[in-house]
């Protein structure tokens, strides 16, 4: 997901444009930076499992 998609979506989600999600709802398409440097679109591995791990960039306050 690129930066202003983040800013997008958080923006909808605070403007009760967009809902949270629940457990078991499909996450939204969304493309990201591998640790090799490739760009992968989570909806290019549809059908296979894929666990979404999220963290705080080091250094950072959040």
């Amino acid at each position: 997901m690129s930066l202003t998609g983040a800013f997008r979506y958080v923006w909808k989600t605070l403007t009760g444009g967009a809902s949270m999600l629940t457990p078991g709802d499909p996450a939204p398409d969304f493309e990201a930076t591998a640790h090799d440097g490739s760009r992968v679109k989570l909806s290019d591995l549809r059908g296979k499992k894929v666990v979404l791990w999220f963290y705080p960039k080091a250094g950072t306050s959040g």
